[in-house]
């Protein structure tokens, strides 16, 4: 009777393991999917970042040279200014095909990448399971 007792007892135990690996698991994933989603929408905001410094300066240099042309600066820099009004309005009326579908999709994309064995053998072997290996 105590040996079957006994073997409720590690079952019960491998069993409760087994969950809090699991959950353990589940925890981790959750971070890796969470650090690849934010890492990857962190480098395309800087991206815009600088490509948006690039054409603000491209801008002013066009509104100056416009300027110069009609003859007074202001005049180059309305121009410009009505450009993007229009540019704005366009991106406005399209917002969703142009702007929140592709942040979705890249969203879900990042979201529901399969892992694969490549990508899981090139994780970082903990320590621990080093020194086990080398006492073995």
């Amino acid at each position: 009777m105590s040996n079957t007792v006994g073997h409720i007892e590690t079952l019960f135990n491998k069993a409760k393991q087994y969950t809090e690996t699991s959950i353990e698991l589940y925890k981790l994933s959750a971070i890796d999917t969470s650090a690849d989603i934010v890492s990857s929408l962190a480098s395309r905001a800087i991206l815009i970042l600088i490509i948006s410094t690039c054409i603000t300066f491209l801008n002013l240099g066009l509104a100056f040279l416009i300027g110069n042309f009609l003859g007074d600066y202001f005049k180059g820099f309305f121009i410009i200014s009505l450009f993007y009004l229009v540019v704005a309005v366009i991106v406005y009326a399209f917002n969703k095909s142009l702007i929140q579908r592709p942040v979705t999709d890249l969203v879900i994309t990042k979201l529901m990448k399969p892992k694969t064995k490549e990508t899981e053998t090139n994780k970082i072997t903990p320590i621990s399971n080093i020194e086990q290996d080398e006492q073995i």
